[in-house]
């Protein structure tokens, strides 16, 4: 993922397709919630022109991260795409994206996978129902663990005859 201008340059106004797996286990360093890293496949294309490079690119592979119930080790895939820009030296490209210069005549991607990479952490992972051996559990004697997708749709029993209070009016009305 590491390419001099001159190695770039070979393939201005042709296609540059990227398709490489790489190895980030130094993000468990920065990190220390990531357990561990899987091989990053990594595919795209860079396009190349006389003042900037753009790589168009798709992220590919998944972290073990610890649920934050439980500590059970929860798997995350990764599939991020993204499109990146580096100006060559002296030039001037007006963006609202992000554009990154280039330092000594190379272009070095690693640092902005694994930036890409830190950034898709969560901050909390949680392991569903039977999705591994140790996960909590999701009820027991006089409770349950409820989402607020399904609390939404459900009447307050308190507030049941109030409902079919409304009901009835809408009845009355429309007749």
């Amino acid at each position: 993922m590491k390419w001099t201008l001159g190695q770039l340059q070979k393939y201005r106004n042709k296609d540059f397709l990227i398709d490489e797996t790489i190895r980030v286990d130094e993000i468990k360093e920065i990190d220390p919630s990531i357990l561990e890293v899987s091989p990053i496949h990594i595919t795209g294309r860079g396009d190349i022109d006389s003042t900037k490079v753009t790589f168009h690119l798709k992220i590919e592979g998944h972290l073990i991260l610890p649920c934050s119930r439980t500590l059970v080790d929860v798997k995350l895939p990764i599939n991020v795409e993204t499109t990146e820009t580096f100006l060559l030296q002296g030039s001037v490209y007006e963006t609202e994206e992000e554009a990154y210069q280039v330092k000594d005549d190379v272009i070095d991607c690693y640092p902005l996978i694994r930036e890409i990479l830190l950034l898709e952490v969560p901050m909390q992972v949680f392991c569903e129902d039977g999705e591994s051996e140790g996960a909590a559990p999701q009820s027991g004697k006089d409770w349950e663990v409820v989402r607020d997708d399904d609390q939404s749709n459900k009447i307050d029993p308190r507030l049941a005859g109030l409902a079919k209070f409304f009901d009835q009016n809408n009845s009355s009305s429309e007749s």
